[in-house]
């Protein structure tokens, strides 16, 4: 039975594992916006209470909705993107705001390269090809790319970067990367220019941060460089390319092949991108494995508990 004395909490969105729901009604006055018939009205009638969002890295968190919670105190999200949320309006008002970075690190890194050993290999194309019944007809099936032995340009060598860099190693791959700034505990080789970088890459890799300071990073001039046998991989944000650019380049046979889980306007996806077979898409699974999925809202559910129990989150987004 929830206490008076217990915090409330507003939660966004749900979190998919019962003993999520149960530890959150049990600990705390808990209300589950998505269920209201009129979520604004919830949120006037509750805004004196709520000292806890939880959110995710998909989920809009803005400043009017922070600026409605007078008592709100932490915003907790699912996910380690936070381009959704506006961190630094919530931190210039102490509001501390908490992500769940390592816990997906793997996942996405295997993903990433799911993604681009199915656009090198046309894995994507390869099953059309076998359902529409094509193999032992006329209609051919094309050669692939090898992956081994490549090069692979990574954009944004962050905790995810670092472990797409471990597998990478694994497929004998050269290994360069574009940062803002380069780092020094790194075997890697450090490429100041995004260009440069697309010129000399087979693959390019995109794991950098979303948000304004990163839209359209990948515009049609990085495409064009990267070639006519080169392949880019989106697991960051749809944002960071040019997406008419890039619909533009594979078109066009400017740019090889691309594999997406990122898209500029989730989940609509231009029908352009589907209409090609040199492009594997996804609907933003990277993390989407139940066990990543639950050590998501394991710490989502630890930054609650510990804000309410000591003041403080587990693992605040630094400030912006």
């Amino acid at each position: 039975m929830t206490t008076p004395a217990a915090p409330a909490l507003l939660q966004l969105l749900p979190l998919n594992l019962p003993q999520a729901h149960e530890r959150l009604t049990k600990n705390y006055k808990l209300i589950e916006l998505w269920k209201e018939s009129d979520p604004k009205a919830a949120i006037v009638r509750h805004k004196d209470d709520i000292q806890v969002v939880v959110t995710s890295a998909m989920t809009p968190t803005p400043a009017e909705l922070i600026d409605a919670l007078p008592q709100l105190k932490a915003i907790c999200s699912q996910g380690v993107g936070y381009d959704a949320i506006d961190v630094k309006h919530a931190q210039g008002k102490n509001i501390q705001v908490s992500n769940t970075p390592d816990v997906l690190n793997d996942c996405v890194a295997d993903l990433t390269f799911g993604l681009l050993l199915a656009a090198a290999r046309k894995l994507g194309h390869a099953e059309r090809y076998v359902r529409d019944n094509l193999w032992g007809t006329d209609a051919q099936f094309p050669l692939g790319t090898k992956v081994s032995h490549k090069k692979l340009g990574i954009v944004g060598l962050g905790r995810i970067g670092m472990a797409i860099a471990q597998r990478a190693a694994g497929f004998n791959m050269e290994i360069r990367y574009h940062n803002r700034s380069e780092r020094n505990d790194v075997p890697y080789g450090y490429q100041a220019s995004l260009l440069d970088l697309a010129t000399w890459a087979d693959f390019l890799v995109i794991a950098t941060v979303g948000g304004d300071g990163t839209r359209h990073l990948v515009n049609a001039q990085v495409l064009k460089a990267l070639g006519p046998n080169g392949m880019i991989i989106n697991i960051s944000r749809g944002s960071v390319i040019d997406e008419t650019a890039l619909i533009d380049a594979l078109s066009s046979g400017e740019l090889g092949a691309a594999g997406l889980d990122v898209y500029q306007n989730e989940p609509n996806i231009p029908d352009a991108l589907k209409a090609l077979d040199n492009v594997v898409l996804v609907p933003h699974i990277a993390s989407a494995t139940t066990e990543t999925r639950a050590a998501m809202i394991a710490l989502v559910l630890d930054n609650v508990d510990a804000f309410a129990a000591t003041g403080k989150v587990v693992t605040p987004i630094p400030a912006l």
